[in-house]
């Protein structure tokens, strides 16, 4: 992981989706990135003040705990990917269509630039309270809902043939996996990578 005294500023940090350049906003900018590169435990109040640029105690401004940072990230991301995800939906105007808009988006969420607010999602559940978690649990159901829904309209078509649930776990799988491997400067652009899930998505059915 990064050592903290390796980031100096925000002025190195993509920005975020969703957020803007208020105080606010470049403290959840920071915070996804620091708890991503160097973990929620060992980052501190003094790290997150240093690379936004502002006294420590200006944090508690805006948050009562660091905890209530990390919820806002979380939060912050899964609000705006669902949003993104609500719009591939309503553009498309077949099942098809809107299971490769909703690829598209979440290899977009998870590769651009809410990649950083996704893993902390994935990697730092875990230091949340039980409460928080059981309220992004709620906040998670109409994302995946959203994915559920169009496979099953994709199965009622024909176009798989398994169940929804456990396709979902697979394509899902898939794609956050790509963090670990793809780049957007490469060969394949990111419409390529999202043809090729659908591909993987809808082919391999027998």
């Amino acid at each position: 992981m990064e050592p903290a005294t390796t980031l100096q500023s925000l002025d190195n940090i993509p920005h975020m989706g969703g957020l803007d350049d208020s105080p606010r906003g470049r403290v959840l900018r920071a915070a996804a990135h620091l708890f991503r590169t160097q973990g929620f435990e060992r980052t501190t109040v003094r790290d997150l003040a240093r690379v936004v640029g502002i006294q420590s105690g200006s944090l508690f401004h805006h948050f009562k705990t660091k905890e209530d940072i990390l919820c806002a990230v979380m939060e912050e991301a899964i609000t705006f990917n669902t949003a993104r995800m609500v719009e591939a939906v309503a553009a498309g105007n077949t099942p098809r269509a809107q299971l490769r808009g909703l690829i598209r988006a979440e290899l977009e969420s998870i590769n651009g630039d809410t990649g950083d607010a996704m893993a902390v999602l994935v990697y730092e559940w875990g230091a949340l309270s039980p409460e928080n978690q059981q309220h992004f649990l709620t906040m998670r159901a109409r994302y995946e809902n959203l994915w559920l829904d169009v496979l099953a309209a994709a199965r009622a078509q024909g176009l798989m043939n398994h169940d929804p649930f456990v396709w979902r776990r697979l394509i899902g799988g898939a794609i956050s996996w790509t963090v670990t491997w793809y780049r957007q400067s490469g060969p394949v652009s990111l419409d390529q990578l999202t043809d090729m899930v659908l591909e993987m998505a809808l082919k391999s059915s027998p």
